[in-house]
């Protein structure tokens, strides 16, 4: 669904967009409770079978979006209550990041096969024959599967000669590489927060767009709006994701249009991670740890942290790119805000944790962020270009893709100790991850370098962004090309990451 507009990705536009322009109305949220009739206008439902549900739903978006949580649907709540508390610039993310509207979600079937109109009643039954359960038979001219005896093998799918059984599975439940998602008494689906790692993949594969991330959006146009400094570091899988208008130049233009005091890559940020990742590994392995693994994506260290406990030591303690470049900046001008902008949910997550709070005040996704832009009417087709982005390197760029982390700490692995032999091995998507992980730690990996990323196809493919992920990788990888230094020991801040990592 990624990239493929629908009414889904125009309802959570519309959200973020009338959240956006409440808050640069006027800083308060005294407009809050008009906003689902604004998202949800008319006297008909767009797709559900009441418009007084749709707006429900929309009311718990605004709230979401507003950092609030999901409100009890058995007591009578006002949809501004605890609005006084969160829509002030000081407020942080509160667990749950990520929920379920429940009167949003489908109840969709959990693993299960049916026989479609497809069958064509054929001599040969081979689903039946197949059926080690018996729970096959033929009812009227069609193949009819008993629910109470299948097993979910799958056989009688793959011995079908139409393929007129299909698998039916959850979305969210199928690609949560967690298994953090179950259902309630009703059918409708609940996540199990003690497992979930926030990385947001649930979150763009319900097809009822019942799963919502909490944001900071009106947080971060309160600090603007009183004058606070309010530097915006952004990860370089933005590169495209606004239009083909959108050159870094242009992208400039807008953020100060917006309002934002200035705007750094985190590719900076990145080149100091390599670096300091490289000499992690250098130092530690093998001599104090079997493997490094990399610490740069926080669903996957969270993972790690929830199934592998025992692996944590292996996890590399360099900080990821979004802290240092925060940092630098903190460092730079002591009294501004820092607000990341990119592409990951779990990001939320890790700008919460008490070592983190005091670099990084916000947090925006690229789609949140694009509901600021319609807000203030920006067209990137006609805004004219300011200053380039250009001091972070074509290795740090690369990070946005699976991959890029590994390939750029072994590279300057290699330049720091060119005869030292380096084993890498990468997995994407949590699912994948957690094999990974399994296999180091039976010692299938000693000495190796482990990258782990959440997202299949690594940041560009994070649950904030707005473009298919083939293309994304694509655009990213034009983008690293037109950086002016290709390895981070070329940045000029290539000796500022330990110093920085000495703040702790």
């Amino acid at each position: 669904m990624r990239g493929i507009p629908s009414l889904i990705t125009d309802v959570r536009k519309r959200v973020f967009t009338e959240v956006a322009k409440m808050a640069y109305a006027g800083g308060d949220y005294s407009g809050a409770e008009d906003l689902p009739y604004k998202i949800v206008p008319g006297d008909q439902p767009l797709h559900r079978e009441s418009v007084f549900l749709e707006r429900a739903i929309a009311g718990e978006r605004v709230r979401l979006a507003m950092g609030l949580g999901v409100r009890p649907i058995q007591t009578r709540t006002l949809m501004t209550d605890g609005m006084d508390e969160a829509a002030v610039a000081e407020q942080y993310y509160e667990p749950p990041l990520i929920n379920i509207i429940p009167y949003a979600c489908h109840a969709c079937p959990t693993n299960q096969y049916r026989v479609t109109e497809s069958c064509q009643n054929c001599l040969a039954a081979s689903c039946q024959k197949v059926c080690p359960v018996g729970a096959i038979s033929f009812e009227n001219g069609k193949s009819c599967i008993d629910k109470s005896k299948c097993i979910r093998c799958g056989k009688c799918a793959a011995a079908c000669p139409y393929h007129a059984i299909i698998h039916l599975e959850r979305p969210c439940q199928a690609v949560c590489g967690m298994d953090a998602i179950g259902s309630d008494a009703h059918g409708k689906a609940v996540i199990n927060q003690d497992l979930c790692v926030s990385c947001g993949q649930c979150l763009v594969s319900c097809p009822f767009g019942a799963i919502v991330d909490k944001g900071q959006i009106f947080q971060v146009i309160q600090s603007i709006l009183r004058g606070d400094k309010v530097i915006a570091i952004l990860a370089p899988a933005f590169i495209g994701q606004f239009g083909k208008h959108s050159t870094p130049g242009k992208f400039m233009a807008a953020m100060k249009t917006l309002g934002f005091a200035r705007t750094v890559e985190v590719a900076v940020g990145a080149d100091m991670c390599t670096i300091e990742e490289a000499k992690d590994f250098l130092d530690k392995i093998p001599s104090q740890h079997r493997y490094m693994a990399t610490s740069c994506c926080p669903a996957w260290h969270s993972m790690i942290e929830k199934l592998y406990p025992t692996e944590v030591e292996n996890i590399s303690m360099t900080l990821t790119p979004m802290v240092f470049t925060a940092r630098l900046m903190k460092q730079k001008y002591p009294d501004s805000k820092v607000v990341f902008v990119g592409p990951c949910a779990a990001k939320k997550l890790e700008a919460i944790r008490a070592d983190i709070r005091s670099d990084v005040d916000f947090v925006l996704t690229f789609e949140e962020l694009q509901g600021m832009f319609e807000a203030k009417e920006i067209d990137f087709s006609t805004i004219e270009e300011v200053e380039n982005l250009n001091e972070g390197t074509a290795a740090g760029r690369g990070f946005a893709v699976s991959g890029g982390v590994s390939d750029a700490v072994t590279k300057v692995i290699h330049m720091m100790e060119p005869e030292r032999e380096v084993k890498t091995e990468r997995a994407e998507g949590l699912r994948d991850c957690r094999k990974l992980m399994k296999l180091a730690k039976l010692g299938k990996y000693n000495g190796y370098l482990l990258e782990g990323m959440a997202c299949p196809g690594g940041c560009v493919a994070g649950a904030g962004t707005l473009l298919p992920v083939e293309l994304a990788a694509k655009v990213v990888g034009k983008y690293q090309a037109e950086a002016e230094t290709e390895s981070p020991l070329e940045s000029p801040y290539r000796d500022c990451g330990e110093k920085l990592e000495s703040e702790d």
